[in-house]
């Protein structure tokens, strides 16, 4: 397959982009480069500002929505596939974490995801179009996201640093899925198979508390107050409902 990658030097596109251009031809783009054109079987849409404490509305409307949106049409004009990522920030502080369950967007960043995903259902496209839920991912290639990099990343970093790792009081009773990126990176390629279009969860299906994550690294921690710029926007618990997703994963397992 010929494919396109946005966002290819960031943390989820660059290791997507190291293999898939094992077995595909395999070009990268980011914002603000001159657009290469198409040609291409596929593009995977994964560049977008990720920070969910972002709050210049309109650079993330312009790069996360617009540009989106451009992309798509293209893709529809020219019999190109798509894939692109979504977030588990849509769900917000919602409780379940099915594809069809309310959504809760709390931040621009998850605003910008949802009204995208809400673009691409308001229309019929010519071409597969897969959208991809990812809750919270982690692993190599993280260096450059700060404070935004996974706590998995952060603990081992501050107890490095300092000996101890921060967590918000109450940390023992804040849960999420975190997904390890080769998994996220095997789902993308698992789906170039597929012809099936829709919304699709990237996680687990398992929860595991901040605490929980902490102690793996260290016993040696300090609590802190939770911020007040993030409490309104802070998921407590996320846990993805996988059923949809290995369901259509099965389907190419069945033809082997």
């Amino acid at each position: 397959m010929k494919l396109l990658i946005t966002g290819h030097r960031g943390f989820i596109g660059s290791n997507l982009y190291q293999t898939l251009k094992q077995c595909h031809e395999v070009d990268g783009f980011e914002w603000g480069e001159k657009f290469p054109g198409y040609g291409y079987d596929t593009i995977i849409h994964v560049g977008a500002i990720s920070s969910t404490v972002e709050r210049d509305i309109e650079k993330i409307m312009t790069q996360n929505y617009d540009f989106s949106v451009e992309l798509l049409e293209n893709c529809h004009r020219y019999g190109v596939n798509f894939q692109f990522a979504s977030s588990a920030a849509v769900y917000g502080n919602n409780q379940e974490f099915r594809e069809t369950s309310p959504v809760d967007p709390c931040s621009p960043y998850a605003w910008s995801k949802y009204l995208f995903e809400r673009y691409v259902l308001s229309k019929n496209w010519s071409v597969i179009v897969q959208c991809f839920r990812y809750f919270n991912v982690y692993g190599p290639g993280e260096d450059h996201k700060g404070d935004q990099a996974s706590p998995q990343h952060r603990f081992r970093q501050q107890y490095k640093t300092q000996g101890f790792v921060n967590l918000f009081e109450g940390s023992e009773n804040f849960f999420r899925d975190f997904v390890p990126v080769e998994q996220v990176v095997k789902t993308h390629c698992d789906f170039l198979k597929i012809s099936q279009s829709g919304i699709f969860n990237v996680g687990t299906g398992h929860a595991r508390s901040f605490l929980e994550i902490a102690n793996e690294i260290t016993d040696q921690h300090r609590f802190i107050k939770m911020p007040d710029n993030i409490k309104s926007q802070y998921q407590t618990y996320t846990c993805a409902d996988m059923s949809k997703t290995l369901k259509a994963i099965k389907t190419i397992q069945k033809d082997k």
